[in-house]
């Protein structure tokens, strides 16, 4: 897939223009978006994200549209898992609502750069050496295992990293927020930190880790470095009007760390079996390719994931559904308490 010069400048160009809009947004009136905001705005991303796949399909065929819409599904499915660890930060570091937006926007941009160096340099290592996919491969496979694990165990067991438990001792920190600010001044007027700088910090190194997650990822689907950044960018943006849509409904999608070890482990397959097929490692097979292993077609790789992703989520939210109206049974059903009793025994003085 040959992507000309002005190509990447324009397509630089509209997402520098998307996140000043975001800035501009922010900085003017620092709020909660309401629904009916934040569903517009995330409508918006993914009618954008659709019509550049359809753009994608009509200059350069249904391969390279096929391989940026499964990139694009995994980023995005790995962006809301992203999302569960927001909201547990959010609340942890008690975060007023209407300055979230701030945070998440700077976790996004900060997502970014971060990607885009991960890009960059994944992008020179699979050019060079074909054995860094089984790097790639193994690592998914262990990531998946791990996110399997982790949809046993309970998601708000949240633990700072040492960078946390770091900027916490070294850095004066206030013990209120001021507004949307990071500094701010003390009774003395000397110049302080706010918590939301620690906000900041808990959310670019969780970036940094999904990171190291999502770019082997989207390398197992494409190794077009145009199509792994695009993929990438239109996962996360919007992310932060997902976040306020989605409120309440994350903690119903129990499955989704399964489905997405379910993805990231079929990936990881698929990594390894192409590391097989162009093998240059001397002894594996004695540093000759394997050409009896088969190569995983994109429309395969894309079914597979829309499937796994839509099996997990409506069964997920069939089982909130059914364990609430039984919480909802049991708590209709529960006898009055002694102390209910006791009280409804006593006349009321008038």
């Amino acid at each position: 897939m040959n992507v000309a010069s002005w190509v990447w400048a324009a397509t630089l160009v509209g997402l520098i223009g998307m996140l000043a809009v975001d800035l501009l947004i922010i900085g003017r009136r620092p709020h909660e978006p309401s629904i009916r905001e934040s569903t517009i705005w995330v409508s918006i991303y993914v009618t954008m994200a659709v019509l550049f796949g359809l753009g994608i399909y009509l200059t350069s065929g249904a391969e390279y549209a096929g391989q940026f819409a499964a990139g694009w599904l995994t980023e995005y499915s790995l962006s809301v898992d992203n999302l569960f660890v927001f909201v547990i930060i959010m609340s942890r570091f008690m975060v007023p609502r209407e300055y979230q937006q701030k945070v998440l926007l700077i976790g996004i941009v900060l997502a970014l750069v971060m990607r885009g160096a991960f890009i960059a340099a994944g992008a020179a290592l699979v050019n060079e050496f074909v054995w860094v996919f089984y790097i790639f491969g193994v690592f998914l496979l262990y990531t998946a295992v791990r996110l399997f694990r982790h949809g046993e165990d309970d998601p708000t067991d949240f633990k700072e990293n040492a960078l946390v438990r770091w900027s916490r001792k070294v850095l004066p920190i206030s013990k209120d927020y001021d507004r949307s600010r990071v500094t701010t001044r003390n009774s003395a007027g000397r110049l302080i930190f706010t918590p939301l700088l620690i906000v900041m910090i808990a959310i670019g190194t969780t970036d940094l880790i999904f990171a190291l997650d999502s770019i082997p990822a989207i390398f197992g689907l494409t190794q077009e470095p145009y199509l792994v950044f695009t993929a990438n960018v239109f996962a996360l943006m919007g992310l932060r009007q997902l976040y306020f849509l989605l409120g309440g409904l994350l903690d119903r999608l129990i499955y989704l760390s399964i489905g997405l070890a379910m993805v990231l482990g079929f990936i990881g397959v698929k990594l390894v079996m192409e590391a097989l097929h162009g093998n240059n490692v001397p002894f594996i097979n004695g540093g000759q390719p394997l050409t009896g292993v088969p190569e995983i077609p994109i429309w395969l790789s894309l079914t597979v994931i829309v499937s796994t992703l839509a099996v997990t989520t409506i069964l997920s939210l069939m089982s909130s559904r059914r364990q609430r109206r039984l919480s909802a049974r049991a708590a209709g059903a529960s006898p009055p308490s002694s102390a209910d009793q006791s009280s409804a025994d006593v006349p009321i003085s008038r």
